[in-house]
C-alpha cells in the first residue's frame, strides 16, 4: 500500500551526475582548468522524487479520510490504531526522502561553490550526508509530522464530536451513543463567525484552531492583502491577529458533524 522507495534504487541519481559532465560551453558551474559540470539530469531525477513525495502525501490524506470513518461508523478503536501506524510508516517514509534529496541537493551545492579540479565521487558524498541525517533520527520527529498531526487533531475532534474518547475503552451500545450524539452536535458552533450562516466547506486555522467557512475567510484574506494589512481571527475572542491561507486546513471532522446533523434533522420531518 505504501509508496515502494528505497535508498538503494535511486542511486542512479547520483550515477546520472558522473554520466552527465562534459566540456561544451553551457550555462552550468564552472570548473577549474576549463571543466564543466551538467546537473541537469540530477535535477530531472530529484523532480521524479518529489513526484513520490506527492504520492506519500495523497496516501496519508487517504488514511486519514479512513479513519475518520473507521470512527463515524464506531468501529473498533483497534482498527483506528492502525490507520495511525499507517500514518507513522507514512511519516518515516517521508522523513527518508527529504533526507535523501536535502543529501543530494546539499551536496551539489557544495561542488558548486567548490569548484574541485577533480570532479568528486557524488554518490559516497550523499550517502555519507544522508547516513549523517538519518542518524539523528527519533520518534518523536514522525509524530511532528504536518499531516500526521493534522491527523491527530481531526481525530481528537471527531471522538469528542461522536462521544468517543482515544484515551478509553467505551462499552456503550451504538443505541446510547446515538443518543449521546444529539446532545454533543447541539453544543457545537456550526455557525460561521464571519458570513453568520452554518457552514458548508469549513477551514480550520492551524495557529488558533478556530474554524470558518473557507469562501469567507479567502475573501478577508484577499481584501486585507491588497490593502498591506493583516487579519484578526474573526472568532470573538481570539487574539490572533495574523490569519494566512496557508495556516489553513479543511476541517474534515467538523464537516462531518455538520452533515450529519443536517442528515438527522431530515430523518425527522
Amino acid at each position: 500500500m505504501l509508496c515502494q522507495w528505497n535508498i538503494a534504487s535511486n542511486n542512479k541519481v547520483c550515477d546520472n551526475f558522473g554520466e552527465s559532465r562534459h566540456h561544451e560551453e553551457s550555462n552550468n558551474s564552472k570548473m577549474q582548468r576549463g571543466t564543466r559540470i551538467s546537473f541537469s539530469s540530477v535535477n530531472s531525477s530529484l523532480s521524479s522524487l518529489k513526484n513520490c513525495q506527492s504520492y506519500i502525501n495523497t496516501g496519508m490524506d487517504i488514511a486519514t479520510h479512513v479513519a475518520l470513518d473507521l470512527v463515524e461508523n464506531f468501529n473498533d478503536e483497534e482498527d483506528v490504531r492502525s490507520m495511525e501506524n499507517v500514518m507513522l510508516e507514512y511519516a518515516a517514509l517521508d522523513r527518508e526522502l527529504n533526507h535523501y534529496m536535502r543529501a543530494i541537493e546539499e551536496t551539489v551545492d557544495q561542488i558548486k561553490q567548490d569548484k574541485p579540479e577533480k570532479i568528486p565521487d557524488l554518490k559516497s558524498l550523499v550517502k555519507e550526508k544522508f547516513t549523517a541525517l538519518e542518524s539523528m533520527n527519533s520518534d518523536s520527529d514522525l509524530e511532528k509530522n504536518e499531516k500526521y498531526m493534522y491527523f491527530k487533531d481531526q481525530l481528537k475532534d471527531m471522538k469528542k464530536q461522536f462521544r468517543l474518547q482515544s484515551d478509553s475503552n467505551d462499552n456503550d451500545d451504538i443505541e446510547q451513543i446515538d443518543e449521546d450524539i444529539a446532545v454533543t452536535q447541539s453544543q457545537m458552533n456550526f455557525i460561521c463567525p464571519i458570513t453568520q450562516v452554518e457552514m458548508k466547506k469549513p477551514v480550520r486555522n492551524k495557529v488558533c484552531g478556530h474554524s470558518y467557512e473557507e469562501d469567507a475567510i479567502l475573501k478577508i484574506i484577499q481584501t486585507r492583502k491588497q490593502q498591506k494589512k493583516k487579519v484578526r481571527c474573526p472568532k470573538i475572542g481570539c487574539s490572533h491577529d495574523d490569519v494566512k491561507g496557508s495556516d489553513l486546513v479543511p476541517d474534515e471532522a467538523l464537516k462531518r458533524a455538520i452533515d450529519s446533523q443536517n442528515k438527522q434533522s431530515w430523518s425527522t420531518l
